[in-house]
């Protein structure tokens, strides 16, 4: 089938790719996504292309399949071992799909997780006004706010090992009343990733992300701008702070100026509640991802 001039204009566009992480793999997906031919997708239901980097492990091969069929049809999923350049491939990939190539069938059946029609009442999968998962929603139910005490509801969900805002592998289970956290709990820790990923450009970029800086975040990975600069004009002081003088700011700043770190990371359990969902991942993310798997692994010995 020939390409029609807007499938030709489509494919010189940068290809929407969400990448699937696995140990020792996230520095070089990292670098590979700054490449102009790629876009990196912020979630599965805008990439075209599943980019699956390296082996992912057992404990989250069933996440990996809920991420994949998110992707919208047509998609392709490529496997990268973090040898060469991926954009060639993906490129072509991309090109394949809009000249009419086939779509990356679904690997879970179509049903839904919360079985929920004929229960309850109405068949609406609730009980009366309160339980059950409501056209399979699970219900929010109240609970003291941490802040003041009033009684609101209260949101409980699993977020991980591939939400783009966690270091790869990080599942957490959190509870928020609003954006505001109150507990959290990890499911399962970070992937390894060696000594590159925790290096302080890579750190910082993927703050200055978060923070939707993408283009500073670039230019700050690939070493073309100042990053302390980059750090201090994006990052308010005192957020995230774990100590006296210790944030966010000053945790990246020693880093680029390389004077020291990485900072010991507190527990996940005790860093999180009170804050909210936005603080919460800039403070997360300000660690070195081995400090975080070594604080998560303190977290499971004391469980």
């Amino acid at each position: 089938m020939a390409m029609s001039l807007l499938d030709r204009l489509a494919g010189r566009a940068p290809v929407p790719v969400f990448a699937c992480i696995g140990p020792g793999m996230q520095a070089v997906t990292e670098h590979a996504l700054l490449s102009p031919r790629l876009r990196r997708a912020a979630s599965p239901r805008e990439a075209a292309v599943l980019l699956r980097a390296g082996a992912i492990p057992e404990r989250a091969a069933a996440a990996f399949g809920r991420v994949h069929d998110q992707l919208p049809h047509p998609r392709a999923v490529l496997r990268w071992d973090g040898q060469g350049d991926p954009a060639d491939v993906i490129t072509d990939a991309w090109v394949d799909l809009l000249n009419g190539a086939d779509s990356d069938t679904d690997r879970r059946s179509d049903e839904p997780p919360n079985p929920w029609e004929g229960k309850g009442d109405h068949g609406q999968g609730g009980e009366g006004m309160m339980g059950g998962v409501p056209y399979g929603r699970p219900m929010a139910m109240t609970g003291d706010d941490i802040r003041d005490g009033l009684q609101l509801d209260a949101y409980t969900a699993t977020v991980g090992p591939f939400a783009p805002m966690l270091p790869p592998g990080l599942t957490l289970e959190i509870t928020l009343q609003g954006d505001v956290i109150i507990s959290t709990s990890v499911t399962a820790p970070p992937f390894p990733q060696g000594d590159e990923a925790s290096a302080p450009h890579l750190c910082a970029a993927r703050l200055l992300r978060l923070l939707g800086l993408n283009a500073a975040a670039a230019r700050v990975a690939r070493g073309s701008s100042p990053r302390a600069l980059w750090t201090r004009g994006a990052i308010p002081a005192g957020l995230g702070e774990a100590a006296k003088g210790e944030d966010v700011r000053a945790r990246l700043s020693a880093w680029l100026a390389g004077q020291a770190g990485p900072y010991q990371a507190p527990r996940i359990g005790s860093m999180l509640p009170g804050l909210e969902w936005h603080e919460a991942m800039l403070v997360l993310n300000s660690y070195a991802p081995d400090a975080l798997h070594r604080a998560c692994a303190e977290e499971e010995e004391a469980a």
